[in-house]
């Protein structure tokens, strides 16, 4: 009997174990996010990441059934975020991507999109080089695989710096990541006379970096003030977001916080506080310009997948944004052979100071036949941006599409050249050693995409103006000291580092 009731519960504890197991089977099973799947990438979708991937075997990219719903997205965020001001993106201006669900666009024009394929042109019917439309837009997401991302306002620390991140956002909201190009630019205050004009070529996101060190801060943020209340238009308020910077060292007694600031208007009855500036707290304590710390800061916070990382005293031709996405979703030749890792160079020019800057190539050509313009630094340093086949580039008339022109590199006679191109969040940094005082501050990163192999592909079209006024050379004894200094410290520390970190490759220098 005893031993018939120890048979009967043996079997009664087995049968709870296993109802146990089965019920935590399925608990576990049930918390998989519904709608997630990881699959393996059988090929790389476009030459932009095909060299991304070289060395790696198995690579996986996650797809969620449901997409993100942006509009939606850029409610909560707002919502979420202190520093509440409303968009002023004019309805014409916004995108189908910025106006609805992935998902939504892809049902409306999955049959006028064709797959990517990263050795073929594709066959989208573009109408209008100046616009971009919905098709070219799903296609172009498709295409460069990009994330999305936020515009969260931080304080983060860069080695000596305080970088306050988000400082004052454009009232743009969130966008999506192929849908446009950031121009990512530094100053100090006393060169925010560039913004506007700027922007009027670029009109699309500007990510800008102050450094405003000490005393410095208070007119920094006073011409910010100016330039988003007090001009003809809100085009600054629109697309500029605006980082704050400076050294531990020269901490500003007092931050204001955004969200108070923005709740009064500026008084615009007072003169710009960026206009004939005659001195700085920059300048009275002898520091430095951190260019490539200011150059990173504003690329850090770029929320698009392509990036124009340039200087505020050069305005980009019009209409670069919609061409140049035009031509990357047509994906032709030599785009679409492309092995290796790649970067849009564009040319520089210098107008005379009493010619306003050219609107097309076909005007910049007229003026540099008349001689009021002319290649950027011709006077000052003119091996930093001569660029591979610049006289053709200049002989060549203006066309209705933007192409690439010619497939460069940095070697040989251009072993030296500086370029200012579109490129991506994945291009080298700046080294942040380097101070514009020290001159040659992109060297560094010139000799990495040299090493690296980057393909210098030059776009027909497009140009850079500087802020009317050709430059001489002038001497400066003391930033000529600085720089011998600073070029000791490439030769002997950081030269070295680059050999160790990269490689060396058969004509790459600095």
């Amino acid at each position: 009997m005893v031993a018939n009731r120890r048979n009967f519960l043996f079997r009664v504890s087995i049968v709870i174990n296993i109802a146990v197991l089965l019920y935590a089977a399925m608990q576990l099973s049930g918390n998989t996010t519904p709608g997630v799947y990881w699959v393996p990438v059988e090929a790389e979708r476009t030459a932009e990441f095909r060299y991304l991937n070289q060395d790696r075997n198995d690579t996986y990219t996650r797809f969620e059934s449901s997409g993100r719903n942006v509009e939606s997205s850029a409610r909560n965020y707002e919502e979420s975020t202190s520093q509440k001001t409303p968009s002023t993106m004019a309805t014409t201006n916004k995108t189908a991507s910025s106006t609805a669900s992935v998902p939504e666009v892809d049902r409306k024009v999955i049959s006028a999109v064709p797959e990517p394929d990263a050795s073929n042109a594709t066959s989208i019917d573009i109408e209008d080089e100046d616009s971009l439309s919905p098709t070219t837009l799903a296609y172009l997401r498709t295409l460069l695989g990009c994330n999305d991302r936020d515009m969260l306002p931080q304080t983060e620390q860069r080695g000596e710096f305080w970088v306050l991140k988000n400082f004052i956002r454009a009232d743009h909201g969130l966008l999506a990541c192929h849908e446009t190009i950031t121009y990512t630019t530094h100053a100090g205050y006393e060169f925010l006379d560039n913004v506007h004009p700027l922007v009027e070529r670029w009109m699309a996101p500007v990510s800008l970096a102050i450094h405003a060190p000490g005393a410095d801060l208070t007119p920094a943020v006073n011409s910010i003030r100016y330039l988003r209340d007090c001009l003809s238009d809100e085009i600054v308020k629109q697309f500029v977001t605006f980082h704050i910077f400076f050294s531990h060292k020269h901490i500003p007694s007092k931050i204001p916080d955004p969200d108070v600031l923005l709740q009064t208007p500026y008084n615009c009855s007072t003169k710009p506080p960026y206009e004939n500036v005659n001195s700085t707290y920059m300048k009275e304590k002898n520091l430095l310009y951190p260019v490539n710390v200011a150059r990173n800061v504003a690329r850090d916070a770029a929320i698009t997948h392509y990036i124009l990382p340039s200087d505020i005293e050069l305005y980009p031709s019009p209409n670069l944004i919609p061409r140049f996405l035009n031509m990357i979703a047509r994906n032709a030749k030599p785009l679409s052979t492309s092995t290796k890792p790649r970067v849009f160079p564009i040319s520089i020019f210098e107008v005379d100071a009493k010619y306003q800057v050219p609107s097309s190539k076909t005007e910049l050509r007229a003026m540099l036949a008349n001689k009021t313009a002319i290649p950027f630094h011709k006077f000052v340093c003119p091996n930093c941006h001569n660029i591979p086949q610049g006289q053709q580039w200049m002989n060549a008339a203006e066309t209705n599409q933007m192409d690439v022109f010619h497939v460069g590199k940095r070697r040989g006679k251009f072993v030296h050249w500086e370029p200012i191109f579109i490129g991506t969040h994945q291009d080298p940094y700046y080294d942040e050693r380097l101070s514009w005082d020290g001159k040659k501050d992109k060297m560094t990163q010139g000799y990495i995409l040299c090493v690296k192999d980057y393909d210098f592909m030059i776009l027909n079209n497009a140009f850079l103006i500087h802020k009317p006024g050709i430059k001489h050379y002038v001497k400066n004894a003391k930033r000529d000291s600085i720089a011998g200094r600073q070029s000791a410290v490439v030769k002997s520390i950081i030269m070295p580092e680059l050999k160790k970190l990269f490689g060396t490759r058969n004509g790459c220098a600095l």
